[in-house]
């Protein structure tokens, strides 16, 4: 009698799971992959035995399969080893000023806000437009603007910003969709339920690491504040 050891034994005594072999039941697995293994030979028909080659091509599979587990678990141990390494280099940021890609504002109705927004060609007519919730647009003129970064101020009160969130656009004579970086304070880092990194930016909200696209370092006044 033949017991196929990959199929028919697999299949009957290992439990169903939806998942790979993770852990202490890697070790459970190979035990009984073993186990298999020896009653495929103990049970062979002596009059036409297995051809060797099987149980070493079968004993490579094992092999293959929890080499492959290893990588699996040390490949998560060193994505969670750099994403605290992340999370410790971006606190100590907390309190800097940066520039973070974002396609909304957060104003408080009040305080300016610096920004930039970089243009492949020419624009003779440039405008940031924003838009709030309920649908009206206010824009900020920035005349003809040539390649490269432009500089901009939103100054809420000019415009009769009142404070919430708008979204933003550029609009250009070339029609050009270009980024928006927006000027923001650093206000905190955390680790969300899913495990990533969440940054606190002061004008923008939260977003993520890849957002910031600079760090500008800490203004005169929170310096001041860190130090006491």
């Amino acid at each position: 009698m033949t017991v196929s050891l990959l199929n028919n034994g697999a299949s009957a005594n290992a439990p169903a799971t939806g998942g790979g072999i993770t852990g202490n039941s890697a070790s459970a697995t190979s035990d009984m992959f073993t186990k298999l293994l020896v009653a495929q030979i103990k049970n062979q028909d002596p009059l036409s035995p297995t051809d060797p080659a099987q149980f070493v091509q079968q004993l490579t599979q094992l092999s293959q399969t929890e080499s492959l587990q290893n990588l699996s678990s040390l490949t998560s141990s060193n994505a969670s080893v750099l994403q605290s390494m992340q999370v410790l280099a971006l606190g100590a940021q907390v309190g800097s000023d940066v520039m973070a890609e974002t396609p909304t504002l957060t104003t408080d109705g009040s305080t300016k806000v610096q920004g930039q927004t970089t243009l492949a060609a020419t624009s003779s007519t440039t405008h940031v437009v924003l838009t709030g919730i309920d649908g009206t647009k206010h824009s900020v003129n920035l005349g003809v603007a040539a390649a490269g970064t432009v500089p901009f101020t939103i100054d809420p009160t000019a415009l009769g910003l009142p404070a919430g969130t708008y979204t933003m656009t550029v609009e250009t004579s070339t029609k050009e969709h270009p980024p928006i970086d927006l000027q923001g304070r650093l206000n905190s880092v955390r680790l969300s339920s899913s495990g990533s990194v969440v940054l606190n930016i002061g004008n923008v909200g939260e977003v993520a690491p890849t957002a910031i696209t600079a760090f500008n370092g800490k203004s005169s006044a929170s310096a001041t504040q860190s130090s006491l």
